[in-house]
């Protein structure tokens, strides 16, 4: 069994080109080849790329697990196929490969469309091309103008956890489309992004630790099930997002781990090719395969489940040869430096492919170091993605919010920096599961303060977030106040919305989202300075802020922010125009939670009181920890 390898076969005709352009690191819809196709009837093609295997054969429930009935033949060199009779959609099987020291090992399908639910880790044979779509309409809408200038407002979820069964089990697919989109709809976020949902074995990883990258996880129902949740979504125009892991996979035996008796998918050389923190092996992105594999998956997810954007998980972990790496762990590129060479050209690749057959799709990098030009074009020497996660935001503002409003003073440039690189990318200001986790409290419980100061801190921040340039994240359970950490195994404190407090604040998220909407101001011109300009950036002594927002007609919304307790019966401002203005959003209304009865009507400006560079001024009511958008009547 183990002596020399097998003879090929004569190649056939319709095989030379997809085999090519894999090898040659360029099909991009590899998973049309490899993986289990059915030719007719009950009788599937069987492909795998195995090229130190001495030997293959397709074991499963149509062969009783034997590994001597179907063994499979060397088409090409390192590709194997078996055409096998018998098979039945959702039959388990796996690659028996032997390796060249003896050990015969079982593998999953790489390009496999369905997976056992874990603890099972079999491939399951699944046909696509049955499910019928609704959502031209959505597509129709989409490829008009850019994404850039439209309003973008995520919600994060995790999909086991944000609401469960009374028994603890979880929601499937297509119960998710009953309850999340009528929810996501009402509540006026523009997009639903997923953690991701590619089959994977441990759920304490959330999803990151990917066996199967072309097989929606079955926890949650079948590949048609997930076309079904998507296809719901656009049907309420909403978008979907998906959480895309291509920077490292786990050591599970049955997965991409060593697939044919030694590194494959991974680099062989460990100084590149492990995460010893995450315990983790790294994608060769120098290898041709690998490329046509990882970029086959990207777009398959944007193909056959019409995702209309990716979010690129840990893409400084891919971009830097030193990431989490001591001295003497890792080895300098052909330049001497510390960039990884590969990963760069890989995600030039990547965003190239993605936009040429999808140019209305999102590609966004969470990306958390100062790498130049994220979000420019590669002919100009960018990595190609159109959204960078603004991770210096994040950290900024949820060190500010989180401190007592006494230091705040001292800390002024926490609100004020990122106005300085706020074009410098397109960016999306994230409040991700990231921050809400491993003792980091959750989003309300990082406000100081008492139980109503957390609140007023709370409203507060969300409104700073709606005004600042950039597109918006929040991560599920934020919107209504849950109070304590996300854990990812149990549903959300639904609970909650008993509570007035919690009641009000998803009031209060509701009518801010759909103010967002409503309002180019807020993201028509998001990535330029005609788009924002400040009219006071520097009253450290009273930790508040004023800007303006500008839509292409050139209509304004002011922003006023207090990031104190203290009230201000008249707090002044320069206003660009001699006119009234008036107040059409207030974080402290009562029906929010706040003390205000209603809106405070309008304000003439003041041309005897020029103020901040303008000719006039207006003196407005502010209350303490309170913020408030005015415009032109």
């Amino acid at each position: 069994m183990h002596g020399e390898m097998r003879p090929m076969e004569k190649l056939k005709k319709e095989y030379e080109f997809p085999i090519y352009l894999f090898n040659k690191g360029e099909n991009y819809r590899a998973y049309e080849f490899f993986g289990a196709h059915k030719i007719k009837e009950d009788s599937f093609a069987f492909r795998v790329w195995a090229p130190d295997a001495v030997e293959v054969s397709v074991v499963g429930d149509f062969n009783d697990w034997s590994e001597s009935s179907n063994k499979m033949k060397l088409i090409s060199p390192g590709i194997w196929e078996a055409v096998i009779d018998g098979v039945k959609k959702y039959d388990c099987y796996k690659y028996a490969i032997s390796a060249k020291d003896g050990r015969v090992l079982y593998k999953a399908d790489p390009y496999g469309f369905h997976s056992e639910t874990r603890p099972g880790t079999a491939s399951k044979i699944y046909e696509l091309g049955g499910y019928k779509w609704h959502d031209k309409p959505w597509k129709k809408s989409q490829a008009k103008g850019s994404i850039l200038e439209k309003p973008v407002n995520i919600y994060e979820i995790h999909f086991g956890s944000w609401k469960r069964k009374e028994n603890g089990d979880f929601l499937s697919y297509r119960e998710m489309a009953k309850e999340l989109i009528p929810y996501v709809k009402e509540m006026g976020y523009t997009h639903i992004e997923m953690m991701p949902l590619m089959e994977y074995p441990f759920d304490g990883s959330w999803g990151y630790q990917v066996t199967g990258y072309f097989a929606p996880t079955s926890r949650y129902g079948t590949p048609d099930d997930l076309m079904f949740f998507v296809d719901e979504c656009h049907k309420a125009d909403i978008g979907v997002i998906l959480d895309w892991v291509p920077a490292h996979f786990p050591k599970d035996a049955h997965g991409l781990y060593e697939f044919d008796g030694g590194p494959l998918y991974e680099y062989s050389d460990m100084r590149k090719g492990e995460h010893k923190e995450w315990g983790t092996r790294v994608f060769d992105y120098g290898r041709n395969e690998v490329k046509s594999f990882l970029i086959s998956s990207a777009m398959y997810w944007a193909d056959v489940f019409h995702f209309d954007g990716l979010r690129v998980d840990a893409v400084a972990s891919m971009l830097y040869l030193d990431y989490g790496r001591e001295a003497g762990e890792w080895v300098p590129n052909k330049n001497g430096g510390n960039e990884n060479l590969e990963a760069v050209d890989f995600l030039k690749q990547l965003n190239t492919a993605m936009f040429k057959e999808h140019p209305e799709i999102m590609m966004i990098a969470e990306e958390s170091t100062a790498w130049p030009m994220i979000t420019m074009p590669p002919d100009i020497g960018g990595l190609g993605f159109n959204f960078k996660w603004n991770m210096g935001w994040m950290n900024d503002m949820l060190r500010y919010t989180s401190m007592d409003p006494l230091f705040r003073k001292g800390n002024h440039n926490c609100i004020t920096f990122s106005f300085f690189y706020a074009f410098s990318e397109n960016f999306i200001l994230p409040i991700s599961h990231d921050e809400v986790v491993h003792g980091k409290g959750s989003l309300l419980n990082k406000m100081p303060g008492d139980y109503d100061m957390k609140f007023d801190g709370m409203r507060l921040f969300l409104m700073y977030m709606a005004a600042h340039p950039g597109k918006k994240l929040l991560f599920m359970g934020q919107e209504f106040g849950q109070f304590k950490e996300w854990a990812f195994e149990e549903g959300l404190d639904w609970l909650l919305l008993d509570y007035e407090k919690h009641k009000k604040l998803l009031e209060f998220s509701k009518e801010l989202n759909h103010f967002y909407k409503d309002h180019p101001q807020l993201w028509e011109i998001d990535y330029g300075w005609d788009g924002f300009s400040w009219i006071s950036s520097d009253d450290s002594a009273n930790s508040t802020i004023a800007f303006r927002r500008m839509s292409k007609s050139g209509k304004d919304l002011i922003g006023i922010f207090n990031f104190t307790p203290n009230e201000h019966s008249e707090y002044r401002i320069g206003v660009p125009e001699n006119a009234t203005y008036k107040v059409v959003f207030d974080s402290s209304l009562k029906k929010y939670g706040g003390k205000k009865q209603r809106l405070s009507g309008t304000y003439k400006a003041n041309a005897k009181k020029p103020m901040h560079g303008f000719d006039q001024s207006i003196g407005i009511k502010l209350g303490g920890l309170n913020a408030i958008f005015i415009e032109k009547v």
